[in-house]
């Protein structure tokens, strides 16, 4: 079987001083699919760039992970080269922040980008749920440093807010107006696309976003990764139920 190419790649353009990054998956902490994009796997890879002078960064993502995602941002933003960040198609949630490494932002006029407030899924008692809102509160403080940065005086911090409560997908041209991207360019092929699941995820996607299924590689040892973490949450589940019906209560 024929082993798909990965949804993002680096590489070196030969004898110049530029490379070329393309991030088009779910950025995530754990590489299951080859459309995954990791900050472990992007900082391997970063490193073999060696010290190009300029990077072009191509994001094509509906986001995932925060802490990823901020890792990668910094990750670009210690670099040396000048960042050029070319969005050829959507980047939302936390590759919009991705997005914000770039010295230039371009955007096709057919791309969007989408910014709202960070969700998670928490399980606890009522001290616990509220800390957890209480992370939520501030992990949306270091997104709105980052766009606010990027936006200098074409967007002030209330009205960011107001951007993020509501979910909002800003068009080419609207993300330019409120300095989250600086240059609108002709359209291209990679129109802005979401998969399903985080269509599911997302509130407000525009109904004209095309949708898309992304098909993972599948090999033998994809297959044995999601066997065995799927029998891991199994059995975290199995041991939850046990301990609500008071079945472990012994061992407690």
């Amino acid at each position: 079987m024929t082993k798909k190419a990965k949804f993002w790649s680096m590489k070196q353009n030969e004898g110049a001083d530029n490379a070329e990054i393309f991030i088009d998956g779910e950025i995530t902490s754990d590489e299951w699919e080859d459309s995954d994009t990791s900050a472990a796997g992007f900082r391997d890879d970063l490193k073999q760039l060696g010290n190009p002078k300029e990077i072009n960064l191509h994001i094509n993502s509906p986001g995932g992970s925060v802490f990823e995602g901020i890792a990668i941002y910094n990750m670009l933003k210690q670099n040396s080269a000048r960042v050029n960040t070319y969005v050829d198609g959507l980047a939302a949630s936390i590759a919009s922040v991705i997005a914000m490494s770039g010295d230039t932002i371009f955007m096709p006029s057919n791309s969007m980008m989408m910014i709202h407030n960070p969700w998670t899924m928490a399980v606890g008692n009522a001290t616990e749920l509220r800390k957890q809102a209480d992370d939520l509160d501030q992990i949306t403080k270091s997104s709105v440093s980052t766009y606010l940065d990027k936006a200098g005086d074409k967007l002030d911090e209330a009205t960011l807010q107001k951007l993020m409560d509501d979910e909002t997908w800003l068009t080419a041209q609207e993300a330019v107006n409120y300095g989250l991207a600086d240059q609108v360019l002709s359209a291209n092929a990679a129109a802005a696309s979401i998969s399903k699941k985080f269509a599911e995820r997302y509130h407000n996607v525009p109904e004209k976003l095309q949708f898309v299924t992304v098909e993972p590689a599948v090999n033998s040892e994809w297959l044995e990764k999601v066997k065995e973490k799927a029998e891991l949450r199994a059995q975290q589940a199995e041991n939850l139920n046990k301990i609500i019906g008071g079945e472990l209560y012994e061992s407690l």
